[in-house]
């Protein structure tokens, strides 16, 4: 395609309205795993046995240390802005009195977020990392699965965070919200 056909065309972004009505409609069903990221839907590849452990480890922990003091959401959207609603594996939210009941978290109310990378590292830590920062979300750790590793990333300016952290098998870092309450990352990795 010549660069004078790119510019005869625009992508037009959807809104977070439009995809809960696509859902309404059944234009995306249920079973799908997609997420709305800039306004683009996102097909998220198939949750593998190391994903799905790594959760399941991420859920137990957070509710024995944070039951009580935060919320813990698993594989729950969050409203970054209005074109934008992904997905996290795992989110630490301030505690509300009305827990969420009619709205969707947004990036004032999250603590922390985990997302879970094997097939999907390059998006989680590109543009999916980038929207976060961007938005506020004061803390993301992304459990690298390949790597054996925890990255934490806090401070976001910009698109990016100012502080970005590699945790190994053998450490075990602290939500911000909860210094006191360190993870060990050995009990994160399959």
């Amino acid at each position: 395609m010549t660069s004078d056909m790119q510019a005869d065309y625009k992508i037009r972004p959807i809104s977070r309205r439009e995809y809960h009505q696509m859902g309404e409609l059944g234009i995306i069903g249920p079973e799908e795993r997609v997420e709305l990221l800039e306004g683009e839907l996102i097909a998220m590849p198939p949750i593998g046995p190391e994903h799905a452990f790594s959760v399941r480890e991420l859920n137990e922990k957070f509710v024995q240390r944070f039951a009580g003091r935060a919320i813990i959401d698993v594989q729950n959207p969050v409203a970054l802005d209005d074109y934008s609603e992904p997905e996290p594996d795992v989110m630490l939210l301030a505690l509300r009195e009305d827990r969420y009941r009619k709205s969707t978290p947004e990036p004032q109310d999250v603590l922390l977020v985990v997302e879970v990378a094997n097939s999907s590292w390059r998006y989680d830590r590109g543009r999916k990392l980038r929207a976060y920062a961007r938005t506020g979300i004061a803390e993301v750790w992304i459990v690298h699965l390949a790597a054996s590793c925890v990255l934490v990333f806090r401070d976001p300016v910009g698109e990016t965070y100012r502080d970005e952290r590699s945790y190994t098998r053998e450490q075990a870092p602290a939500p911000s919200a909860f210094p006191n309450d360190p993870i060990d990352v050995d009990s994160l990795l399959p």
